[in-house]
């Protein structure tokens, strides 16, 4: 994207400058070059800017490299990439108007450490976190029927790599959904669902990637799983692989895994190496699931471990070996607990009304300000 980054600009000034009323505030929430373009475009509409930033990648940058061969054309070339994006998110903050956090467990404090410029936001404390917020789930009119027929095209085939063997329809389920992609650790957690032993007792249901032709990251990763899986042809019927669905077929299928009986629940899982914030997890949790996720990111910011659910330590196998035994070990009082503590904190805290709000009154002050 670096290279096209001042067609990128171009192009955005003379859409955003043809609208029928002049742009008033343009919001950027990644710290790539794309944003940096539309940060040049805002400049020359004379727009007020405001960035969401991140703790990520400053907060890693030193863990994630300090044994790294200089040597290795691939090692260099992840630093490179991450001290790139570092200088992006400085030159973003730098610029913005105003700039708000995604907040972690000691909520935006720490970006002050990252970007020693925000101490001026809120008395030292940093920058706002407007909540992030999830919309509503709307039933269809012939809901029931179509959580009927989610749940059989799940349980068509074991033979099919994206459907689950029709026999293993009563055993718990652990369902994860994201883009497939080293840093979402769906194959880590295959190879800890596998080592376990969870596989003689679970189903296994991933979602995401492209339907059709991947990208090579995509592919690398099916290509991984399917290494795992090679020893064990049970397994390999007891787990699917499905490509990404629209938001409302996959929220469907959440409700219906969470209709199930007790013998057959089901549990989210986040294997993700970190979550910024983690909109699929509040999506479950809406949907009355259970959900384990990373310790490590911006979902410990709300989930709590044995309160709303569990935080499991996915920087390695071992520590997502052991989230996958306290997930088994959890009793059926505790899990019902969980689904019900995590569905009343989506309502209460992570509507989209709510964001929308927060977020209005953040550009609103920029205007008037």
């Amino acid at each position: 994207m670096h290279r096209h980054r001042a067609a990128l600009t171009w192009w955005a000034v003379r859409l955003l400058g043809a609208m029928p009323r002049p742009l008033d505030v343009l919001h950027v929430r990644y710290a790539d070059d794309g944003s940096l373009a539309l940060a040049d475009a805002a400049e020359r509409l004379g727009a007020a800017l405001v960035f969401t930033a991140t703790p990520d990648p400053h907060r890693g940058l030193a863990e994630r490299h300090a044994a790294c061969d200089v040597a290795d054309p691939a090692a260099a070339e992840a630093l490179r990439n991450d001290l790139h994006r570092v200088f992006l998110a400085d030159r973003l903050v730098e610029r913005a108007d105003t700039v708000v956090g995604i907040p972690g467990r000691g909520g935006t404090r720490e970006l002050v450490r990252h970007f020693p410029g925000l101490a001026r936001l809120d008395e030292g404390r940093g920058p706002s976190a407007p909540p992030e917020g999830i919309a509503p789930y709307r039933p269809a009119p012939d809901e029931d029927d179509r959580r009927r027929e989610a749940l059989n095209r799940l349980y068509r085939d074991g033979t099919d790599p994206g459907a689950l063997d029709p026999r293993d329809r009563d055993l718990p389920v652990l369902l994860c959904v994201g883009r497939l992609h080293p840093v979402k650790q769906q194959d880590l957690l295959v190879r800890s669902w596998l080592a376990t032993g969870a596989h003689h007792t679970t189903t296994l249901v991933l979602i995401g990637g492209s339907p059709g032709t991947g990208t090579a990251v995509e592919d690398d990763i099916r290509r991984r799983i399917d290494t795992l899986l090679a020893p064990y042809p049970q397994a390999a019927r007891r787990l699917a692989l499905l490509p990404a669905l629209p938001n409302t077929e996959v929220r469907r299928m959440q409700r219906a895994l969470a209709q199930r009986t007790a013998d057959a629940c089901c549990w989210y899982v986040c294997p993700s190496a970190k979550e910024e914030f983690g909109i699929a997890v509040l999506e479950a949790m809406d949907a009355g699931l259970p959900v384990a996720g990373p310790r490590r990111g911006g979902v410990a910011h709300y989930l709590r471990d044995q309160v709303n659910g569990l935080l499991m330590d996915t920087s390695g196998q071992a520590g997502l070996m052991r989230g996958l035994r306290r997930i088994a070990a959890t009793s059926v009082d505790d899990r019902r607990r969980y689904a019900a503590e995590g569905r009343k904190l989506v309502a209460e805290r992570f509507s989209v009304t709510r964001m929308a709000d927060e977020l209005a009154a953040e550009y609103t002050a920029l205007r008037t300000g």
